[in-house]
Parts: C-alpha cells; sequence; structure tokens
C-alpha cells in the first residue's frame, strides 16, 4: 500500500457552466428506461424517462428523427439528481484498451470527461498506452517481451515508454480535451513529486517495472480546485531518480486513494465481472468487497482481471466510495456508470 503525503489544503470548489448537455441528448431512441442495481446505500439514482409522457407536437417528416426541445429538456431534468449526488466530487479514471485505439471512443471518452467536468464533477484521467508503445518498438526493431502479464522493461524500453506515454499519448489526450471545450493539464508521475516509484519484487525478470510506493496530492488539488482536468500518465521515479513504468490501473486507485475519490473507474474491454466466465449475459452489476473475493476464491474471477479487482479492493479499503469496473467498447460508458442507474459494467463498494 502507497504512502500518502501532502503539503497543500484543498481550497473552495468554483465552477461555472460553459457548455450545453448535448451528450446526454440520444439521437435515435424514442426512450431511456434504466433498471436500477440492487438496493445498496451508494446505489446509483434510477433514471427513466419516457418520451411519451413529454407532450409535444407531433414531428415534421424533416425534423421526425430530431428529439422534441420538450424531450430535450425532460433529459436535462432528469439528470438533476445524478448532477446534485456527484458535483463537486473526484472521480478517478484509468483510460486503456480499445477506448485507446477508436477514435469514435476516444472521442466518446473525451466529450464525456468534459461533460462530467461541465457539470461539476472534478474528473482525474490516468492511462497507459501499451498499443502505441508496442508499435514504437516494433519501428526501431526492438521485440516487445512480457511476463505475466507485465511488460519487460529494460533501459532502452523504459525510455521509449516514457516517450511515447508522457511525450505523445499524454499531450495527444490532452490537446483532445482541450479542443473539447475543457482545459487539460498534463502530468506523469515525475511532476511535482506526484508520485515516487519502487521496484516490483521480481524485478529482476521484469527490469524498470515499478509499483507506487509514496503518494503526494498537492500537485493535482490547485488543479482540480481551478476546474483543469489532470491527465497522468502512468510513470514514475524512485527516490534516486530511476524511472519506472508502472501498471495505469495501479497508478489509478492509489491516486484515487490518495484524493479521496468518490469513485474509480476503469475502462476495459470487458463487460465487467461475470457471474459465468464463459456466459457475457451473467454480469454481476453490484457486490461488495467480500463477494468479490469469494468470486476470486472460487476461481469466477481469473486471469488479467484479478489484478483489476484487486485494485478496486486496495481503494476502497483506503476510502474510496465505489469502484466499478466497466466497458470501454460502449460509447459514453462513463455517463452510462455516473449518470443512469444502469451502469456499465461492475461496481464494488465497501
Amino acid at each position: 500500500m502507497a504512502t500518502v503525503t501532502s503539503n497543500a489544503s484543498p481550497k473552495p470548489f468554483s465552477f461555472s457552466f460553459s457548455n450545453p448537455l448535448k451528450s446526454l441528448i440520444p439521437t435515435k431512441s424514442p426512450s431511456l428506461n434504466y433498471p436500477p442495481r440492487n438496493h445498496h446505500h451508494h446505489h446509483r439514482l434510477g433514471l427513466s424517462v419516457n418520451a411519451s409522457s413529454v407532450s409535444s407536437p407531433p414531428p415534421s417528416v424533416a425534423t421526425s428523427n430530431a428529439p422534441s426541445p420538450d424531450y430535450r429538456v425532460e433529459i436535462l431534468s432528469e439528470s438533476l439528481p445524478f448532477i446534485q449526488k456527484f458535483r463537486g466530487k473526484t472521480i478517478v479514471v484509468k483510460y486503456g484498451g480499445a477506448a485507446m485505439t477508436s477514435p469514435e471512443l476516444k472521442s466518446s471518452v473525451v466529450s464525456d470527461l468534459v461533460l462530467l467536468a461541465c457539470v461539476g464533477l472534478r474528473p482525474i484521467l490516468v492511462h497507459g498506452g501499451g498499443p502505441d508503445i508496442n508499435r514504437y518498438l516494433k519501428q526501431l526493431n526492438i521485440p516487445a517481451e512480457f511476463r505475466d502479464g507485465l511488460r519487460v522493461t529494460d533501459a532502452t524500453t523504459m525510455e521509449i515508454v516514457s516517450m511515447v506515454l508522457v511525450g505523445k499519448v499524454n499531450k495527444n489526450l490532452v490537446s483532445l480535451i482541450n479542443a473539447a471545450g475543457a482545459t487539460a493539464v498534463g502530468l506523469s508521475g515525475h511532476d511535482g513529486r506526484l508520485l515516487t516509484a519502487r521496484p516490483v519484487p521480481n524485478s529482476a525478470q521484469l527490469g524498470f517495472v515499478g509499483e507506487v510506493a509514496k503518494v503526494d496530492p498537492s500537485v493535482l488539488r490547485p488543479l482540480v480546485d481551478y476546474g483543469y482536468i489532470p491527465v497522468i500518465a502512468s510513470v514514475a521515479a524512485d527516490d534516486s531518480g530511476q524511472a519506472y513504468n508502472i501498471n495505469a490501473d495501479t497508478v489509478a486507485g492509489e491516486l484515487a486513494a490518495a484524493l479521496g475519490a468518490e469513485k474509480l473507474i476503469l475502462l476495459t474491454d470487458v463487460a465487467g465481472i461475470l457471474e459465468d466466465k464463459e456466459d457475457p449475459s451473467s454480469l454481476v452489476k453490484e457486490i461488495d468487497i467480500k463477494g468479490v473475493k469469494k468470486m476470486i476464491e472460487d476461481g469466477k474471477v481469473a486471469g488479467g482481471m484479478i489484478p483489476k479487482v484487486k485494485c478496486c479492493i486496495r481503494s476502497l479499503a483506503q476510502g474510496v466510495k465505489t469502484a466499478s469496473i466497466i466497458d470501454g467498447r460502449r460509447q459514453h460508458s462513463l455517463l452510462h456508470e455516473i449518470m443512469s442507474g444502469e451502469g456499465a459494467g461492475t461496481m464494488i463498494t465497501g
């Protein structure tokens, strides 16, 4: 477990609305019905909007596919409970998987972040960048090697990892968020000593692969207090200045804990936690720590899902309210997870 240091106290949150909530308005479906999850004290408020209940004149042929002004207003009014619940709250999002490689999904994530910031949430984005790293290593004829799901990182590979994550992926995301109407700031674990790394126990086999030894969120607090969206690359240095490649899920979890975040959200390439790994329809919508630990013991949670679940458990144990593993392949999955009762994956509670 990482230690947390801080030299700054939070400033009063201030925010002003600047963008319309375009992303909340569906363009095709005449109604939205989000079935609520099982009752829980962290359960999200339900959203149910039926277009037939909104009185509006019959649409003309030319505008039959466009929602009426009354329908738009109804959607916005139904969003109020969610905005009230999460306004001023910190949400840490780990961005990765298909959402990083698909232009459509990347645009969806960016627009969701901007909308959430515009209605008063305080999103923080943590990213990796495996596909981009692999592409640059291939161009340089450097073989990519993995052991137990972790990238073997020698000195040359570490240099490429830093260049790609901090210099390319991070700044590209910052530019996209800025272009979408918010203001983002790109950081890595190096900046402001945000993260201090240490080598993983099996570093002799993995090289410069690290874990989080310490978090100092002082550099983040004034940024989120003034409405910026921090975008954080998952690399950091140890006390001697040696750089390490750190799993982005781990970084997101430790940052969420250090900041006392309301939610940790991990974007993945799966629907969430499944009761039956072979049955995509067996999605577990909500579960507590005790229940998910039993699923690990029973072998229902296995493979690459285990470190993600353990990351969520650690963050919950350190004070994060809820942690969700959601389907990043779904358009606007962040809005579905935060602004609806349906969710977009599995929510784990303390």
